[in-house]
């Protein structure tokens, strides 16, 4: 059996092959951290620091807590670090100033609370009724004197978590679990979200009913995960969330274009003349696609009006013929009235076609009994797409 988490189930959830890098093959990135996920560390530790000193009736002054963080930054801050935003002007003290803030404004909100704090980066782990491991690592465990526990998370993100975020989170929900578990005492377990970048707290509760469907949601991504391990397969998934991965270099839907981004002259590179040229013929095909289409209703229409059906150039000739064609039905209820009475009167077979694309779509994906697709065989394919990408400039 293995140990899951929220980040490793959310991995896979987002892009498989980062997942396959990062869990599998275990490949630690060159790139150590991105900047919001250092920042955010550091602001995790001086909090923990900050309790610290409280679980011994020890006040820390504002000051130090600044002191403490800005020696971390100092110590461990390297030019490495991933900045993705760097080209909005957005640099490494920015984020420094931006985790200052977070720090001085939770202090001020919550030096008064009167909580019992029961544990700091709790970590431990809970079976799954699948019998698999699931690591439970808490920011700040707290209760009050009435029974109410609380599962606390520092957010240091730049988004407001929503109320509907927050109740179908599935992070903190697992560990309420835990906690029902380990305090038979709970009455209530009280899910709650520090957003430090709004100096705002969200809450959230779950029924038992809910955790129990929350479990078998999570074992049914992890029967997900042990299928593509068994396959080996993790494809990518290419988002804006991209720009954040550490392992965006060893991506093979990223690592061309890294590569010609670090090239002094990046229009040398064989593979981009290849998209561009590609780029430019599909360009001309359509173009000449409907020149085409306009060409034909000029012909037609020059034919109409000279009452004449061959049309002679220079080296060649239009004939232009008249014919009658059907139009199916484009109401869904209409059509499926049509191919209903085609059937009753013994002529669909004859008359229809099979739909290549929705039949390979569903045999592929195994939609169709092993009777008809056992007839068929499977073989690789390729096919280009073109999209816009952001424009790259010389070194």
């Amino acid at each position: 059996m293995a140990t899951y988490s929220n980040s490793k189930i959310s991995t896979f959830e987002t892009c498989p092959y980062q997942y396959k890098l990062r869990y599998v093959d275990k490949i630690i990135p060159e790139i150590p951290a991105t900047i919001e996920a250092f920042m955010g560390d550091l602001v995790h530790q001086t909090l923990e620091f900050m309790y610290e000193g409280r679980k011994f009736q020890k006040k820390v002054d504002k000051k130090v807590l600044i002191k403490f963080f800005s020696d971390l930054w100092e110590k461990e801050y390297s030019d490495d670090i991933l900045i993705a935003r760097e080209k909005e002007g957005l640099k490494a003290e920015n984020y420094r100033k931006m985790g200052e803030k977070f720090i001085c404004d939770y202090y001020d909100s919550h030096k008064d609370e009167n909580f019992v704090v029961l544990g700091l980066e709790t970590q431990d782990r809970m079976t799954l009724k699948d019998g698999n491991q699931w690591h439970v690592r808490i920011d700040k465990l707290c209760c009050d004197k009435n029974g109410n526990y609380y599962v606390c998370d520092y957010k240091t993100n730049s988004r407001m978590k929503l109320q509907e975020d927050a109740d179908s989170d599935r992070q903190l929900a697992m560990y309420s679990i835990w906690v029902r578990d380990k305090f038979r005492d709970a009455r209530k377990v009280i899910l709650k979200w520090h957003m430090l970048a709004f100096d705002k707290d969200i809450t959230s509760e779950r029924t038992e009913e809910q955790l129990e469907a929350l479990q078998n949601e999570i074992i049914s991504v992890i029967k997900e995960i042990e299928e593509a391990e068994k396959e080996d397969e993790f494809p990518t998934n290419p988002t804006k969330l991209c720009d954040y991965c550490l392992y965006k270099e060893m991506c093979p839907s990223f690592r061309h274009e890294v590569k010609i981004e670090k090239m002094k002259n990046f229009k040398k590179d064989e593979g981009l003349k290849f998209v561009d040229e590609y780029s430019d013929v599909k360009k001309k095909i359509t173009e000449l696609s409907e020149r085409q289409d306009e060409l034909k209703d000029n012909l037609i229409e020059f034919a109409k009006q000279n009452k004449i059906d061959v049309v002679y150039g220079s080296n060649t000739k239009a004939s232009i013929k008249e014919f009658d064609r059907i139009i199916m039905p484009e109401d869904d209820k209409k059509k499926a009235d049509f191919i209903n009475l085609l059937k009753e009167k013994g002529i669909y077979d004859s008359c229809s076609m099979v739909c290549y694309p929705k039949l390979n779509s569903k045999i592929i994906n195994n939609e169709i009994e092993e009777s008809i697709s056992n007839k068929v065989k499977i073989e690789k394919d390729w096919r280009i797409s073109l999209s816009k990408r952001r424009d790259v400039g010389e070194e």
